[in-house]
């Protein structure tokens, strides 16, 4: 009789446990919902201002508020987008212009990235050193400061007579705009280490070359790594002024010869891609960030 209770309370507790599930699944789908509607809600939040700057625009050209030739519609300027992006294929023979946005966008990272690169390779052991070695400093401060305060597009003829007008001389003043960016984060990164910690290795008679690697090192990379992040945008912003003179291809060449033949809506087009290319590597390399460092976070929710 009590195993008849004991099968008949057992499938009881089955039958609950069955019924509970699908109730759990049906919450943790409700909160899955939600928690997406609030991220889209601030989302949209926080692109209303541009909602609302791209509405007046299309606006306003249609009604000739403003001049609709010299800014055409939005919607225009997206559908002149959408055919530079699917229609033109990468035929050999033709321009930068014929070969459509994928070709372009090809040759301006490859460019850019090369110069980006470059520029870290030279910028970050240099300001480790610089930072690092008191006299060093002293004796090449003078010369970072002259430099880094001339304007990098003004060079452009200069890096034109010494490396020709050819791919050198692009990816050459990327390298220039790039190097003091990152210059100057790693010198003020590597200087700001935190002096008890270097103090305190020092006394424990840790050798020089491992605080050096241990600490030094590893307290500059947050420095470091904002100076990573801002030149990546502005590799972007300083390729476009680059391949305006002497390129046949590339977005900074296209929107000058758009702008040539009077090709209003194929200009902000590109101009519109360059913009995302820089919203993207600048928030891609912010959640980079973020990840790498989040020790940071945890430390501080600890203090």
């Amino acid at each position: 009789m009590s195993s008849d209770k004991t099968i008949q309370a057992g499938a009881f507790k089955e039958a609950g446990a069955s019924a509970e599930k699908p109730s759990n699944a049906l919450r943790h789908a409700g909160r899955s919902l939600r928690l997406a509607g609030a991220k889209a809600y601030g989302a949209g939040r926080r692109l209303l201002a541009v909602i609302l700057f791209f509405a007046l625009w299309e606006a306003s050209s249609r009604l000739r508020l403003i001049n609709p030739i010299f800014f055409p519609p939005i919607s225009k300027i997206i559908a002149s987008l959408w055919k530079e992006l699917l229609i033109y294929a990468p035929t050999a023979g033709m321009n930068g212009s014929q070969r459509g946005l994928l070709y372009n966008l090809a040759f301006s990272l490859k460019r850019s990235l090369t110069g980006y690169f470059l520029g870290l390779a030279v910028a970050i052991p240099l300001g480790v050193a610089v930072g690092w070695f008191r006299k060093f400093e002293r004796f090449i401060d003078p010369l970072i400061q002259m430099f880094r305060n001339i304007s990098t597009l003004a060079l452009m003829p200069v890096f034109i007579m010494l490396l020709g007008i050819g791919e050198m001389s692009r990816t050459g003043i990327i390298f220039w705009g790039v190097l003091w960016v990152n210059l100057m984060n790693t010198i003020s990164g590597v200087k700001n280490v935190d002096a008890q910690l270097v103090k305190a290795a020092t006394a424990m008679g840790m050798p020089k070359w491992q605080l050096f690697l241990k600490i030094v090192v590893p307290g500059a990379l947050p420095s470091i790594f904002v100076g990573v992040r801002i030149s990546a945008t502005t590799s972007i912003m300083i390729l476009t002024g680059a391949e305006m003179i002497g390129a046949t291809e590339g977005l900074g060449w296209s929107v000058r010869h758009f702008q040539t033949y009077m090709m209003y809506s194929e200009m902000y087009a590109y101009i519109i891609v360059m913009t995302l290319l820089g919203i993207m590597i600048n928030y891609s390399l912010a959640a980079l960030e973020r990840h790498v460092f989040r020790y940071r976070e945890k430390i501080g929710a600890a203090g």
